[in-house]
C-alpha cells in the first residue's frame, strides 16, 4: 500500500502542493495514484480533489482562483489567548485542544453555513471516494480529541474538508452531528501517523510541527523504510512568505512548488515505484 500524507499550510499551502504534485506528474510519478490519502487543513481540500478523480492540470489552473473569506470581526485578544495555550506547558495537549476549541465556538467570526458553502463549491466532486482510500482529520472541539473521517463515515465531504480548514479564531468551527470541528492541523501538521501500516509514504508539509510534534518526527515515527518527507525549500519559502493566508501568494507559491518538484523528482520516484 501507497500513502500520501497531506499537510496543513493555508492558501500558500494548497497552491505549493498542488504546484509540487503537478510537477512530479510531468517528471513521470504520479502521486494521485496512492491507495490511501490522509489530509488535514490545506491537504484535507487538495487530497480530496485528488482522490475524487480532478485532474492535477485542472486543480493547479483551480489553484489561482481560490478565495478565502476573512471575517472583519476577528478578535486580536482572543487571538492572543489562544497563542498563550499553545505555550502552557502545565497542560496535556488533549487539555491545550479543547480549550482551543472552546475559543474556535467563542470566535465571532459567524456562521459555519457560508464557510461550508464555500467549500462545497470549490469541491466539483462531493461523495466520497472509495478507492483511493481518502481521510479527512479534524479535531472535536468540545473533547480535544483528534477525528479522522472517510467514506465510511456520515460526514459530508465538504463539510468533512471545511471543518479540516476551520483554523480556531480565523473561521468557524463545522457542526457535524452533535458535535462542533475545528481544523485537523491544530492536533498535527500532518496526522501522518493515520499511514502507518503503509508500504511507502511520501509527505508533504508545507508548515512546520510549531507547538506540535514536527513532520520529521512523525515520520520517523512511522518506521517505514520507504518513506520521504518534503518541505519547502528556501525558494519556496521565499514565495509564501510570512502569511499563508495571504491570497497574492497563490501564485508564487504555485510557481515554487513546481519548481521545487524538479529537485525532488528523483528522490520521490526511488520511495513511490
Amino acid at each position: 500500500m501507497r500513502a500520501l500524507v497531506l499537510g496543513g499550510g493555508g492558501i500558500t499551502g494548497i497552491a505549493w502542493e498542488l504546484g509540487l504534485l503537478a510537477g512530479l506528474r510531468r517528471h513521470g510519478t504520479d502521486l494521485a495514484k496512492a491507495d490511501l490519502i490522509v489530509g488535514t487543513s490545506a491537504g484535507a481540500y487538495v487530497g480530496a480533489l485528488l482522490a475524487t478523480g480532478v485532474d492535477l492540470d485542472e486543480a493547479v489552473a483551480s489553484a489561482a482562483r481560490i478565495e478565502i473569506e476573512f471575517t472583519a470581526r476577528l478578535d486580536p485578544m482572543l487571538l492572543a489567548q489562544g497563542f498563550m495555550l499553545l505555550n502552557d506547558t502545565s497542560l496535556s495537549p488533549r487539555d491545550i485542544r479543547a480549550r482551543l476549541g472552546t475559543l474556535a465556538r467563542q470566535a465571532p467570526v459567524g456562521d459555519d453555513t457560508p464557510h461550508v458553502a464555500r467549500f462545497a463549491e470549490q469541491l466539483p466532486t462531493h461523495t466520497w471516494p472509495t478507492t483511493p482510500r481518502l481521510i479527512i482529520t479534524a479535531v472535536d472541539t468540545t473533547t480535544g480529541d483528534p477525528t479522522a473521517w472517510d467514506a465510511s463515515s456520515a460526514v459530508p465531504l465538504p463539510a468533512a474538508v471545511a471543518a479540516s480548514c476551520a483554523l480556531p479564531g480565523v473561521f468557524p468551527p463545522v457542526r457535524l452531528g452533535e458535535g462542533w470541528y475545528m481544523d485537523g492541523g491544530v492536533n498535527s501538521v500532518t496526522n501522518a501517523n493515520l499511514a502507518a501500516g503503509a508500504d511507502a509514504v511520501v509527505v508533504l508539509a508545507p508548515s512546520g510541527g510549531m507547538f506540535r510534534a514536527s513532520p520529521a518526527s512523525e515520520v520517523a515515527e512511522l518506521g517505514i523504510d520507504r518513506s520521504l518527507l518534503i518541505a519547502p525549500d528556501e525558494a519556496t519559502r521565499a514565495a509564501i512568505g510570512g502569511n499563508i493566508l495571504d491570497p497574492r501568494r497563490r501564485g508564487p507559491a504555485l510557481a515554487a512548488g513546481a519548481a521545487q518538484a524538479e529537485k525532488v523528482a528523483a528522490a520521490v520516484a526511488d520511495v513511490w515505484d
